[in-house]
């Protein structure tokens, strides 16, 4: 029998797609904005290739209503965006500018008239340079101020905001931040990073309460995760791909949905407070998850430093990462792999079981950098068949037990993808950015018409409930 047309829904689904503001707004230095980590990260040379920057980015800063209007006509129900800290409190601390909430305000106004629901992220790794330079998420008060930011946006917002995202991927801010340097701040302080992981956990629970306590309410976290495979059956492998798991992973949901650190992590962590646990387990509504393939791991091999995304780790840390063969890859060279989005979600609800609140995927999504051809049409159908597929492999996970409440595409824009800068293209939109002209590619309209074909069929048995 053939597949349907479409992959299928419940009608109340929840479709979206998601952007960062680094990445996309641009107008780093206009309306009283103050500097980031990222900021300084990308004006240290050789930091980004081809030295780009998000000094411009996509624009969206005073393109948000053209983007507002490509966003209604795909027909999504949730946008997920992020609010820039620095551009609300500057120095990250004290006073608010009024010019850089302001700007949220428009847009938060204009999604709402769309008929949009506005699901922020209320930090997506653009930290305020000051609090960077006094020690960053290795700083205990980092996470206070976090907390404060959090009240402040949470109050400014609650009467329009029905759903909330605290903080967007600890482990890629901690692991290539802080441990490995490919990212900003560069610090390449190996599993000295660690305390960062636990105080941007502090700051995602003192973030609920604030939230909460500022009349916000439908709140949870975007956590990337991946699936761990193991090189082989040897011994030294399973204990090698073991330990990348719980790093990669479990150290960051374990806290959040049973109050405590995998015992497996307890040499490498510093004394970790009951109090602080407390606080980061502070229950949440949904539990965001952000995947894009899995991980293959083994022992460490003498002499060889793994790649990321083409930069090197320290070899000498007690495991490899290794090429997944025999899939098909994106441009960014990730392997493609639907079947292990199935398999995480299931892991997630072994892991949790009762534990686990809903779910919502809070970022999927393949770099696949095709341009227009010479009838000015993007002809992305490698995005087309991975974003069904793993949307097949969503359902699959949902019809065994998941409890999946919606799925935002990463992402509607082209936009600077951090330390590859514009290199790498993920959006349903392509962006040319010099004239930041806005085409939408054949994945858009697929997507449109996917997320039109799932409300619009009769009800049936597999309508379900996503209350």
């Amino acid at each position: 029998m053939d597949k349907p047309a479409f992959p299928t829904f419940p009608r109340n689904f929840s479709w979206g797609v998601s952007t960062a503001a680094y990445q996309i707004e641009g107008a780093v230095a206009e309306d009283g904005r103050g500097p980031s980590s990222w900021d300084a990260f990308v004006a240290q040379p050789g930091r980004v290739v081809n030295g780009d920057t998000g000094e411009v980015a996509c624009d969206h800063y005073h393109r948000y209503r053209e983007d507002t209007a490509l966003m209604k006509d795909l027909g999504i129900d949730a946008y997920r965006f992020s609010f820039s800290w620095p551009r609300i409190q500057p120095g990250g601390r004290g006073a608010v500018n009024a010019a850089g909430l302001g700007f949220y305000d428009k847009l938060v106004d204009g999604l709402l008239e769309a008929g949009i629901t506005p699901a922020p992220t209320l930090f997506h790794w653009d930290t305020p340079l000051e609090l960077e330079e006094a020690g960053g998420w290795l700083n205990r008060d980092t996470a206070e101020r976090f907390a404060e930011y959090a009240g402040i946006v949470g109050g400014h917002f609650a009467d329009r905001i029905p759903q909330w995202i605290t903080i967007n991927e600890p482990v890629v801010l901690t692991m290539l931040g802080y441990g490995a340097g490919i990212q900003a701040p560069g610090l390449a302080l190996g599993f000295e990073a660690l305390p960062a992981a636990h105080h941007l956990l502090l700051a995602h629970g003192l973030g609920v309460q604030a939230l909460r306590s500022a009349g916000a309410g439908n709140i949870g976290i975007a956590n990337n995760h991946a699936a761990t495979w193991p090189a082989s059956e040897h011994e030294e492998d399973l204990q090698a791909a073991g330990l990348y798991d719980n790093i990669a992973n479990w150290i960051f949901a374990d806290p959040i949905l049973t109050g405590a650190y995998p015992p497996e992590l307890e040499p490498f962590l510093p004394p970790v407070p009951d109090a602080d646990l407390a606080v980061i387990s502070t229950p949440i509504d949904w539990y965001g998850i952000n995947s894009y393939n899995p991980t293959l791991v083994g022992a460490p091999t003498a002499g060889e430093a793994a790649l990321v995304d083409g930069h090197e780790l320290d070899a000498s840390l007690p495991f490899s990462l290794r090429e997944i063969e025999g899939y098909p890859r994106t441009d960014f060279d990730w392997p493609v792999v639907p079947a292990a989005f199935t398999e995480l979600l299931l892991a997630f609800k072994d892991r949790y079981g009762e534990k686990l609140p809903p779910i919502y995927i809070t970022e999927n999504g393949a770099a696949f950098n095709d341009g227009p051809d010479g009838e000015g049409r993007v002809r992305d159908s490698r995005r087309i068949d991975y974003t069904d597929a793993h949307l097949r492999a969503l359902k699959a996970a949902m019809d065994a037990g998941v409890d999946v409440r919606g799925y935002f595409h990463w992402s509607l824009l082209d936009n600077f993808e951090w330390a590859v800068g514009f290199s790498q293209r993920f959006g349903l939109v392509h962006v040319d950015y010099e004239t930041q002209k806005r085409t939408p590619k054949d994945s858009y309209h697929w997507y449109q018409e996917l997320i039109r074909s799932n409300k619009e069929r009769p009800a049936g048995n597999d309508e379900g409930t996503l209350s």
